[in-house]
């Protein structure tokens, strides 16, 4: 069944309109009056319920819409771990592939970082529609993996500002705090399992990796001075897409 994310008040017995760009959604796959679709609203909206609802639609206008929706259903597929990556912003569609698959894996939250070997650079307008996007994408790969929770991109900071206060880039629960973990190449490291077997199956993590290049030495130790312990994932070296991938499904699928 189709799935759209629909960031209103869902509640059974309602009927609203899609929001835009799930109507555009559900008028190219040409679905009719009577079709059934499933909403979520991401967890997004005050006070939600969570979980998806079944819902049909009703009226299909030219740019318009229309579903009543139905029963409530309170599943949730977030991962016990909750994962927030603080993540070097990489060049070209590489962050865009990196949204994605993070999203499908399970992420909680992403913050792009502007490093010292960062290609891109992100400020002002340029920004703000950078986040919306990679929202967005965010948005769409929970829409097919089946996540009722959308992951926050959160606006680009530079990683020095990333690592002195990840909690306000995060949101994560300070009463709680979580592990912090750097991907790093330098002697020293230790292996990730190594590094949580220990904390327990469902303490948050705070993950940085850095973009092309990794981190300099000078970001390196700036991050252990602020408590981001550094792991390796084996003798090989990824790209910078592909690590911090490797390590949330460590992390989140073990």
């Amino acid at each position: 069944m189709p799935r759209f994310h629909c960031p209103a008040a869902l509640a059974t017995g309602t009927a609203l309109d899609l929001p835009a760009s799930a109507a555009r959604h559900v008028q190219v796959l040409r679905l009719q009056p009577g079709d059934a679709i499933t909403l979520f609203d991401g967890g997004m909206v005050p006070n939600s319920p969570g979980g998806e609802f079944q819902a049909t639609v009703v009226h299909m206008g030219r740019s318009d819409v229309r579903v009543r929706v139905g029963a409530h259903h309170a599943i949730e597929r977030e991962a016990a771990r909750a994962v927030h990556l603080l993540a070097g912003i990489t060049a070209n569609e590489r962050m865009d592939w990196l949204v994605e698959k993070a999203t499908e894996l399970g992420v909680a939250s992403i913050t792009p970082l502007m490093a010292e070997r960062s290609v891109l650079k992100l400020r002002g307008e340029r920004a703000d529609k950078k986040i919306a996007h990679w929202q967005a994408v965010a948005i769409a790969a929970a829409e097919q993996c089946g996540r009722n929770r959308v992951p926050l991109v959160h606006p680009a900071v530079d990683l020095a500002s990333g690592v002195r206060h990840p909690g306000a880039a995060t949101g994560h629960d300070a009463a709680a705090p979580a592990q912090r973990l750097l991907l790093s190449l330098r002697a020293g490291a230790v292996p990730l399992h190594t590094a949580v077997a220990a904390q327990g199956a469902t303490r948050a993590v705070l993950f940085l990796s850095g973009p092309e290049g990794g981190l300099s030495a000078a970001e390196e130790a700036l991050a252990a001075d602020h408590g981001f312990a550094p792991i390796t994932l084996g003798p090989r070296v990824l790209r910078a897409e592909t690590a911090p991938l490797a390590a949330l499904a460590a992390l989140v699928l073990s």
